[in-house]
């Protein structure tokens, strides 16, 4: 392939939640480089690590919870993404559905920010479609999050095709603060499918992602029929796209 792809392992959530090495091993023969994972189900950072370099995967970034970056928590999450070699802790979303609620994120990500970004690790949001509306205050959650803190962003193409906005432009305006992109399909209305059976534009998408530097991580959620073969529907149509 032209281009290397990671998977966000939500996409194989059946497998991942019984059987994680499993799982490792499905999506590398499948032939994505990259793994972001959504959980590590009681597996020691050895653990992953091992699993990790035995089927010739990296790790493009975690998402996880915003509880694990409290000061009491920190030491213990830098020490367990660095032994996995996670350059990109990812908050996948958080209850953020008031300005006092968006306020006590962000001391928190800003408390965490210089903490991670000293042991080179950068801290992202990942939206979905509702940080892109506008709420009683006035605003957009998204908005707030890129005012109140300096935090990279995991702009999920799919979700903000579904709020109505144009993820190129999206990814134009927030281009300095991009490591990495989900990219994935659906219809509008939130209805998901696999790449290229959508309506998103996910060509174009890929294009700029790459001429920009910017990581690609696939994600597809429905699980239909299951996760596997989502995960190779995807990979099969990025390489008619090649």
């Amino acid at each position: 392939m032209k281009y290397t792809y990671g998977i966000q392992l939500y996409s194989v959530r059946d497998i991942t939640e019984k059987n994680l090495p499993e799982a490792l091993e499905k999506i590398a023969a499948l032939g994505y480089k990259e793994v972001e994972f959504a959980g590590f189900f009681g597996h020691t950072a050895e653990e992953v690590k091992e699993m990790l370099d035995k089927n010739g995967l990296t790790v493009s970034g975690t998402h996880s919870g915003w509880d694990e970056l409290t000061p009491d928590m920190i030491e213990e999450t830098v020490k367990y993404h660095k032994t996995i070699g996670n350059h990109n802790f990812i908050v996948p979303g958080a209850d953020l559905t008031t300005l006092e609620k968006i306020e006590k994120f962000c001391e928190v990500m800003n408390f965490a920010q210089p903490i991670l970004n000293k042991e080179g690790i950068t801290l992202s949001y990942h939206n979905h479609s509702h940080e892109f509306e506008v709420r009683s205050w006035g605003s957009t959650i998204h908005s707030e999050l890129e005012m109140r803190t300096n935090v990279d962003f995991e702009i999920d193409t799919y979700w903000a095709f579904n709020a109505g906005c144009d993820p190129i432009e999206v990814m134009d305006r927030l281009k300095d603060r991009i490591k990495v992109i989900h990219l994935k399909d659906g219809l509008k209305g939130g209805i998901g499918r696999t790449l290229g059976k959508g309506e998103a534009p996910i060509k174009e998408i890929r294009d700029y992602a790459y001429e920009h530097g910017f990581g690609i991580v696939v994600e597809s959620e429905t699980l239909t029929p299951d996760g596997i073969t989502e995960a190779k529907e995807c990979i099969e149509f990025l390489k008619t796209i090649d």
